[in-house]
């Protein structure tokens, strides 16, 4: 079977420099008329479940998600040379991308927290957009939890291609780790986020790599 590669954006891939956080505070303010209070915890969520703890915290009742993931996408979109100026790309990352991308037993797209347009944007602005299939991608607005991000990517990947894939995840976070656990994939974590390379570990990690600048390392762990 091909290997499935399912890359988490955030803190794996790049650091987005705060433009998407900024944008989410803003659009949350224009469509509900509510000042921001509290700021929850981003890493590895579904932006669907951000979502519901934002609204809920600061006593939103009358307001959608999908009223507000259209104006925080059109925020996101009026800043999004802003992700290339204020973040950057991580280390070893388009040389990994590159290697594997040139591999014909690897298919490569993204599970991320992040709604489908503001991962676009993301990986559009470091030049990334053709590496990924991104018709196959799991979403933050697919559902509010991660493990099911997977699942839709791995159907999605088969229906499209007519075959059965070996799945990888790739990510920072322990709900990265528990999201490929969930759907008997290889986990792999790159800690160049906020979670220890023991943290990661712990929550099941297979492999775990301080970042990804070791090339042959990370292609070799992903591959075999």
């Amino acid at each position: 079977m091909r290997r499935l590669v399912m890359w988490d954006i955030d803190y794996t891939l790049l650091r987005g420099g705060g433009v998407a956080a900024q944008a989410w505070k803003e659009a949350f303010t224009e469509v509900t008329g509510v000042a921001w209070r509290a700021t929850p915890s981003f890493g590895g969520r579904t932006d669907l479940d951000i979502c519901a703890e934002v609204f809920a915290a600061h006593g939103v009742t009358d307001c959608t998600p999908e009223r507000f993931f259209a104006r925080y996408v059109e925020r996101v979109h009026g800043s999004r040379h802003l992700f290339a100026e204020q973040g950057e790309l991580l280390p070893g990352v388009r040389a990994v991308l590159d290697e594997l991308g040139a591999r014909d037993d690897v298919v490569q797209t993204l599970v991320t927290g992040n709604v489908p347009q503001v991962a676009a944007a993301k990986v559009a602005a470091f030049d990334l957009t053709g590496v990924f299939d991104a018709e196959i991608g799991g979403y933050g607005t697919d559902d509010s939890v991660r493990a099911t991000l997977v699942r839709r990517c791995r159907e999605r990947a088969e229906a499209k291609y007519g075959e059965r894939f070996d799945p990888v995840v790739i990510g920072d976070t322990t709900n990265d780790i528990s999201a490929a656990l969930a759907n008997d994939a290889l986990a792999v974590g790159v800690a160049t986020g906020a979670t220890s390379m023991a943290e990661l570990a712990l929550a099941g990690a297979h492999a775990v790599l301080p970042d990804l600048s070791d090339v042959g390392t990370a292609v070799t762990l992903i591959t075999s």
